[in-house]
């Protein structure tokens, strides 16, 4: 944890470096509190992405995890994308690869790929279409198929399953090992401490958890239901720093944290290592075309159904 000197100090030559740079910082809800306070911009990946796409920024500095600065070079391709620490991976992205994923199509060659924008560039160019954990049920709606195969997250893919009935989801066996150790009695306890509160859950969770949530919603879902409703207190069961963006958005709001839900990759981002990223212009993310160009191609058809 930076000190709040260090921070004011760190902070000042960060917004030195981004006008040197003509830089934008992009933050996901998971990041570090110091972090979030440093961004231009602060969401999911997807929407960062297509804000950052937006910009006339030189350079993008993603603080988050390695499948979405791969995203947002997708959407960026003539910006340089650099993220401060490049080790900061995602499990469930690293659950499928082209090879699973060729295998996984291969017993239902005509159905469609719909895969979780929680993926490698590399998969993303062997998918049909992508989504994410708000539009998963409207991507999946879109198709004309019956039967589709859905990757790799198994319980998002379960959720969108249950809005779905007339249609068929394959769903490949990969999970968010955080949101999977969000555990019914942890919803419970804090249920029975706070009555009054609302409980939002990500899809991400098991249905266990999700069957005992008010809203089961996207991160950026939760902060739209969050800021309209005229609840006063609320459970957040997805990782613990969407409690900090929510906080901020909301000072008038209490939200209760499920301190456990921790993700290590997503905290492996700090203030120096922005610093450096900044300065010595590291961590830069580079996809071949010939990987680019379908794994664009996915990403743009989602967005295109708005």
């Amino acid at each position: 944890m930076v000190s709040v000197a260090d921070q004011s100090e760190i902070s000042q030559e960060i917004e030195r470096l981004k006008a040197e740079r003509n830089a934008v910082i992009l933050a996901h809800n998971y990041q570090l509190p110091e972090v979030q306070d440093v961004a231009d911009f602060l969401g999911d990946s997807l929407g960062l992405s297509q804000k950052a796409a937006g910009t006339d920024a030189d350079v993008i500095v993603f603080c988050g995890v390695h499948f979405m600065a791969q995203t947002a070079k997708l959407l960026s391709p003539d910006k340089t994308v650099l993220m401060p620490d490049p080790s900061a991976g995602c499990p469930l992205a690293d659950m499928i690869t082209p090879e699973s994923l060729a295998e996984f199509r291969e017993p239902y060659p005509e159905a469609p790929v719909v895969s979780y924008v929680n993926t490698t560039a590399e998969v993303k160019a062997g998918s049909d279409i992508c989504c994410t954990s708000a539009n998963s049920v409207r991507v999946v709606e879109s198709l004309e198929a019956k039967r589709i195969l859905f990757t790799p997250d198994a319980n998002l893919g379960e959720w969108t399953q249950e809005q779905l009935p007339h249609k068929q989801l394959i769903l490949y066996p990969g999970c968010c090992n955080v949101h999977v150790n969000i555990r019914p009695e942890m919803i419970q306890d804090l249920k029975h401490e706070h009555p009054e509160a609302v409980v939002m859950v990500h899809p991400e969770c098991v249905k266990d958890v999700r069957d005992l949530a008010d809203v089961v919603a996207s991160t950026g879902g939760m902060g739209r239901f969050a800021a309209a409703s005229e609840a006063q207190q609320f459970i957040v069961g997805t990782e613990e720093g969407m409690a900090y963006r929510l906080a901020q958005d909301n000072p008038d709001k209490v939200f209760y944290r499920i301190q456990t839900a921790l993700c290590p990759n997503m905290k492996k981002t700090t203030l120096p290592k922005v610093v450096h990223c900044l300065r010595e212009m590291t961590g830069e993310i580079t996809i071949p075309p010939q990987i680019a160009e379908p794994a664009r191609l996915t990403v743009e058809r989602m967005v295109a159904l708005g």
